[in-house]
């Protein structure tokens, strides 16, 4: 029977091994992704990337109707995150869109 040092190195041994494997492996999985995405036309969006980041799944977000319109500029808030500057810290009853 192995003792507690003996299995700790090994362990540190199979760490290390597999640690070279993946990198050695790496390269190669990259190269055979890419090809694959070539020769199929594999786009990220296909993948469910967009911009290089996995995109988010569930419900569609659906946008919220403005709230508040500015007078002088036309622009529209819905009342919703930081106010923007035509409206900060004033009453808000005077910009408000009616149904």
């Amino acid at each position: 029977m192995s003792s507690y040092k003996e299995l700790l190195a090994q362990r540190e041994k199979l760490e290390k091994q597999i640690k070279e494997a993946k990198a050695k492996e790496f390269d190669e999985v990259v190269s055979d992704i890419k090809q694959k995405m070539v020769d199929y036309g594999i786009t990220l969006t296909d993948i469910g990337f967009i911009r290089g980041r996995l995109a988010k799944t569930g419900r569609p977000r659906i946008g919220v109707s403005p709230k508040y319109r500015d007078p002088v500029s036309g622009s529209t808030w819905s009342g919703r995150g930081k106010p923007p500057k035509w409206i900060a810290g004033k009453n808000r009853d005077q910009y408000l869109i009616l149904p």
